[in-house]
C-alpha cells in the first residue's frame, strides 16, 4: 500500500519539502535547491543606492582581502595543533586498543570559549572530508543529565552527517527516511550498537572512528561526566569511541574532576593550541599593521580594540568584528574615503568624486594646513573653489600619503628591533605597542624615548654594533619582502635603503674607534651644529643669558672628554633619531595633508557601539519610548511628560522615579490610573466615584512585575503592600 493511502483520514509530512508518491522511485531531494534558490534571492540588507556607491566597492575589495588573510593565517596558526589531533584520532581507530580503556584527547583552548569552537569544526570538517570518524559535539547545556548525554552522543553520530555508504548526496533513498524519523528517545546504546554493524561491520567496508567531543568540559556536572566516561570506556570493546576534551583552564581542572576509579578508564594525551595573545600579535603584526593595505587606525582606536581584547574577554573574533566595525565606519562616511585604496585605484576614482565629496575633502582637519602653506592667492582660491584643480592635486597628494605610511611601517620595523629588547622595555617590547606610542604624540618628547636612548649610549662596543646591524639586516629584509611588491615600494624601498646604507657607514666608524679621550678644541667644536661661540661671563647682561652661557660651557667640557668611540656612538643615535624617529615615525597630527582618508580616528563612535551602556540604554527607552519606536503616541515635548499613549511600563517607570525609597502599592496604581484616564472626556466626578476597572489593574500589576524583572524594584517584606526601589 502506498505510504500516503490510508483507511481513515490523516495528515502526512514530509520535511524539507520532499514529497513522495511511489515508494519505488527515487526523488530528487529539494533540499540543495532551496538553498541554493534561496542564496541567489537573498540580497543585501543595504539598498542598490548604497552598493552601487564607490564607497561600498572599496569596502566589500578591503574587507575581502583582510578576511581572506585572516582566515589563511589562522588556519596556519592551528594547522599543526590540528594535524596531532587528527593522527591521535585516526591512530586510536587503526591501532589495537585495550579492554576497557578509552583513549582521550585533552586539548588546551584557553579562556575563550566561542573562538575555539571553530577549531572543533575545523576538525571536524577534515575528518568528515577523510570519512575518517563520527564526530559528535556535546555542548554542556545539552547535557543536564546522563540520559540527556547519551541521547545526544547517539543522536549525532546516527544523524548529524550521512552516511559513509550514501551512493549520491542528491539522492534520498528510503533507508535516509526512516533513518530521519529516529526519535530521541530510542537513541541507545543498543540502537548505537545496531546502526554501527549494519554500515560498518561488513566486508570492504572501511571502519571509522566515533568521536566524541566535549569543547567546555568545565561546565559538564562532575557527576554526568564521570558516568558517561564509564560507559564510553565499558562500550569500548565492541565500539571504538574516542573521546576529546576541551579544556579552558588547566589540567588540573581534569584531575579534580575524575577521580580514580574514572581516569583509571582512559589513556589521556595532551594537546596545546596557541595562547590568545600570541594569535593576536600574529595577527596584528601580519595583518592590520600590514603595509600592503591602505586602511589604518590611530593610535587611540587601536589601543582601544586591544583593550578590550586584553582586559575583557580575549576574544579574537570578538577583536576582528570590531576591526571591521571600524573598517565600516571609516568607508561609510563618504565617497571620498572610497580613495583608500591602491594608487592605481585611487587615480581611476578621482574622476568619479562629485562636488559634495570634494567638499568633504576640503572639511578634513589636515587640509587646512596644507592652504596654509600655498604663498599664491590664485593657487588658494583655485584649492578653495575649483574642484577641477583641486582634482588635479589629489594624485600627488594621495601619493605622499601612501608614501608616509609605508616609511612609518618600515621605521617602525627598525625602531622594534632596536629598542624592543631594553631592560624593562621602556617603549614597550611589542610592535603594536611602539605603534601606539609613535601615533599618539611625539615619540621623541616621552621621558620613556630618553630612557631608551640612555641605555643605548651605556652599551658595549659589541653589543651595539650587533643591535644595530641587527636592525638593519631586518628592515632590509622587510623592505625586500614586504615593500618593494608593493605598487610604491621602489620609491620607499629607494629612500629607506639610502638612510641603511648611510648609517652602515657611520657603524663601520664606531667599529674601528677606539676608547682613548681626545682633546678636541674650541674652534671644531663650535663648528659644530649646536654649538656657538663661548662668551665671556662678564659681558653677560641677564640672568637667562647667564644661564645659556654655563650650559654652554658644561656642555663644551663634556665634549672635549668624551672618547672616540662616545662620539661616533652618539652620531649613530643622533642620525637614527634625524633621519629615521623624528622624520618617519611622527604623529597623526604631523602626518601628510588628507592622511584623513586612510586613517580612522573616530574612537567615540566605537566605544558608543561596542560597549554597551545598558543602564543609559533602558533608562532611554522606558523614559522616552519614542527615541526608539519613532511613533507619534509616544512624541514627548518635555522628558518629564505622561502621555497616556506610551506603553504601561513606562508609565509605572516614570511615576516610580517620582517616589522615594519605599513605594506604596496602591498610590501608585491610583496615580498610574489618572495618566490612563487624563485622555477620558468623561466627567472628573463620574471617573472619581467609579470603581476600579479590573482591566487596568491587570496593566499595572503586568508592568509591575516586569519592572521588578528588570532589577528596578523589590517587594518589601517588612511592609507587603509597599515595593523598594533599587536604583537612583
Amino acid at each position: 500500500m502506498d505510504p500516503t493511502i490510508s483507511v481513515s483520514k490523516g495528515c502526512f509530512v514530509y520535511k524539507n519539502g520532499a514529497t513522495r508518491a511511489n515508494p519505488n522511485k527515487k526523488t530528487p531531494t529539494k533540499r540543495k535547491r532551496s538553498v541554493q534558490a534561496a542564496s541567489e534571492v537573498t540580497s543585501s540588507l543595504l539598498g542598490k543606492e548604497l552598493t552601487s556607491q564607490p564607497l561600498y566597492a572599496a569596502y566589500t575589495e578591503c574587507w575581502h582581502q583582510m578576511h581572506n588573510h585572516i582566515v589563511v593565517l589562522q588556519s596556519e596558526s592551528n594547522s599543526r595543533t590540528l594535524e596531532e589531533l587528527e593522527e591521535f584520532v585516526t591512530g586510536a581507530g587503526e591501532g589495537s586498543r585495550q579492554e576497557d580503556i578509552l583513549p582521550t584527547a585533552a586539548l588546551l583552548t584557553g579562556i575563550n570559549q566561542p573562538d575555539h569552537l571553530k577549531q572543533f569544526e575545523s576538525l571536524t570538517q577534515h575528518l568528515n572530508a577523510k570519512q575518517a570518524a563520527r564526530v559528535a559535539v556535546l555542548q554542556s547545556r545539552d547535557c543536564a543529565t546522563l540520559k540527556a548525554a547519551v541521547e545526544s552522543m547517539v543522536y549525532n553520530l546516527m544523524e548529524a552527517q550521512p552516511s559513509a555508504d550514501d551512493a549520491n548526496e542528491d539522492e534520498e533513498t528510503e533507508d535516509d527516511r526512516d533513518r530521519k524519523r529516529l526519535r530521541r528517545s530510542q537513541c541507545t546504546m543498543k540502537q548505537l550498537h545496531l546502526w554501527y554493524d549494519n554500515n560498518y561491520r561488513g566486508e570492504g567496508v572501511k571502519r571509522q572512528v566515533l568521536l566524541v567531543i566535549l569543547p567546555d568540559f568545565e561546565c559538564f556536572s562532575a557527576s554526568v561526566l564521570q558516568d558517561f566516561i564509564l560507559i564510553l570506556s565499558a562500550q569500548c570493546d565492541r565500539l571504538p569511541f574516542v573521546l576529546v576534551l576541551g579544556v579552558a583552564t588547566a589540567m588540573t581542572a581534569v584531575h579534580s574532576t575524575l577521580p580514580y576509579h574514572v581516569s583509571s578508564k582512559i589513556k589521556l594525551r595532551v594537546f596545546q593550541t596557541q595562547p590568545a595573545p600570541t594569535g593576536l600579535n600574529e595577527l596584528l603584526d601580519k595583518v592590520l599593521l600590514s603595509p600592503k593595505y591602505a586602511f589604518h587606525l590611530s593610535g587611540k582606536a587601536f589601543k582601544f580594540l586591544t583593550h578590550i581584547f586584553l582586559y575583557y574577554d580575549f576574544s579574537i573574533q570578538g577583536f576582528i568584528q570590531g576591526f571591521k566595525y571600524c573598517l565600516m565606519e571609516h568607508y561609510f562616511a563618504g565617497n571620498a574615503y572610497a580613495l583608500c585604496t591602491s594608487y592605481t585605484k585611487a587615480l581611476g576614482r578621482i574622476q568619479q568624486l562629485t562636488h559634495d565629496d570634494v567638499e568633504t575633502i576640503r572639511r578634513l582637519p589636515s587640509f587646512r594646513p596644507y592652504v596654509e602653506q600655498i604663498n599664491d592667492c590664485k593657487r588658494i582660491i583655485a584649492v578653495l573653489t575649483d574642484d577641477d584643480y583641486l582634482k588635479k592635486k589629489l594624485p600627488q597628494l594621495l601619493r605622499d600619503c601612501l608614501l608616509h605610511f609605508m616609511l612609518f611601517r618600515s621605521s617602525l620595523e627598525f625602531f622594534t628591533e632596536l629598542v624592543g629588547d631594553l631592560p624593562r622595555c621602556p617603549l614597550g617590547k611589542l610592535r603594536r605597542e611602539l605603534y601606539v606610542n609613535c601615533l599618539n604624540k611625539p615619540i621623541a618628547q616621552q621621558a620613556e624615548y630618553k630612557e631608551c636612548w640612555q641605555m643605548l649610549s651605556f652599551m658595549s662596543k659589541d653589543e651595539f654594533i650587533a643591535k644595530v646591524s641587527r636592525a638593519i639586516a631586518c628592515t632590509d629584509q622587510f623592505l625586500s619582502e614586504q615593500i618593494v611588491p608593493l605598487e610604491l615600494g621602489d620609491a620607499c624601498a629607494a629612500e629607506m635603503r639610502t638612510e641603511l646604507q648611510t648609517l652602515k657607514k657611520l657603524l663601520n666608524d664606531v667599529e674601528l674607534a677606539t676608547m682613548e679621550t681626545h682633546a678636541v678644541t674650541i674652534e671644531s667644536t663650535c663648528s659644530s651644529t649646536d654649538a656657538r661661540p663661548l662668551a665671556d661671563l662678564t659681558q653677560v647682561a641677564s640672568r637667562q643669558q647667564l644661564k645659556e652661557q654655563l650650559l654652554q660651557r658644561s656642555k663644551h667640557d663634556k665634549q672635549q672628554s668624551l672618547s672616540e668611540y662616545s662620539r661616533a656612538l652618539h652620531k649613530v643615535l643622533d642620525h637614527i633619531e634625524t633621519h629615521l624617529v623624528l622624520a618617519h615615525l611622527r604623529p597623526l597630527q604631523n602626518a601628510p595633508p588628507l592622511h584623513e582618508l586612510y586613517v580612522f580616528s573616530d574612537i567615540a563612535t566605537v566605544r558608543r557601539n561596542i560597549i554597551g551602556a545598558p543602564r543609559a540604554a533602558l533608562h532611554t527607552a522606558l523614559n522616552n519610548p519614542h527615541f526608539y519606536m519613532q511613533c507619534k503616541c509616544c512624541e514627548l515635548q518635555d522628558q518629564s511628560q505622561l502621555v497616556s499613549t506610551m506603553p504601561d511600563l513606562s508609565v509605572v517607570y516614570k511615576l516610580h522615579l517620582e517616589c522615594g525609597r519605599m513605594i506604596n502599592l496602591f498610590d501608585w496604581m491610583q496615580a498610574f490610573r489618572s495618566v490612563l484616564r487624563a485622555g477620558d472626556e468623561r466627567d472628573e466626578q463620574e471617573s472619581n466615584q467609579e470603581q476600579l476597572d479590573p482591566q487596568v489593574q491587570a496593566r499595572f500589576t503586568r508592568a509591575v512585575a516586569e519592572l521588578q524583572f528588570l532589577g528596578y524594584i523589590k517587594m518589601s517584606k517588612r511592609k507587603t503592600d509597599h515595593a523598594t526601589r533599587l536604583t537612583w
